[in-house]
C-alpha cells in the first residue's frame, strides 16, 4: 500500500469519527439534561400527613383538610427528588406542629 493510499483511507475515517464523535457528545449532553418534576401542578401547593408520609396538593386559597398541614416554611418540597422531597420521606409532622422522624 502506498503512503498516498494510506493517507486517503485516513482522511476518509476522520470525518467518520468526528461525526460519531459529534452525535455521542450531543447524546450525552441530552441525556446529561435533567426534567424536574414539580410537586403540584401550577396553582397548587403541597400539604403534608400529620404524623403520616402521605401528601397532597391543595389548589391556592384552599385550606388543609383535618389530618394535614403546610410544610414548615423553607422546607417546602418543589420538585420530585428535590432536597425538601427527600426529608419529607423519613420525617413529618406531629399534631403540635413539631417536625418528628417518621417511625
Amino acid at each position: 500500500m502506498s503512503r498516498t493510499s494510506t493517507a486517503r483511507r485516513r482522511v476518509r475515517r476522520g470525518p467518520g469519527v468526528a461525526l460519531v464523535t459529534a452525535a455521542a457528545a450531543g447524546l450525552l449532553t441530552a441525556c446529561s439534561l435533567s426534567y424536574e418534576e414539580a410537586q403540584c401542578s401550577d396553582g397548587e401547593y403541597p400539604v403534608l400527613a400529620v404524623n403520616n408520609s402521605g401528601s397532597q396538593c391543595l389548589k391556592n386559597g384552599e385550606e388543609p383538610p383535618e389530618g394535614f398541614a403546610r410544610y414548615p416554611e423553607g422546607k417546602v418540597p418543589q420538585h420530585v427528588g428535590d432536597k425538601w422531597d427527600e426529608y419529607w420521606m423519613t420525617h413529618t409532622l406531629d399534631e403540635n406542629g413539631k417536625i418528628v422522624p417518621l417511625p
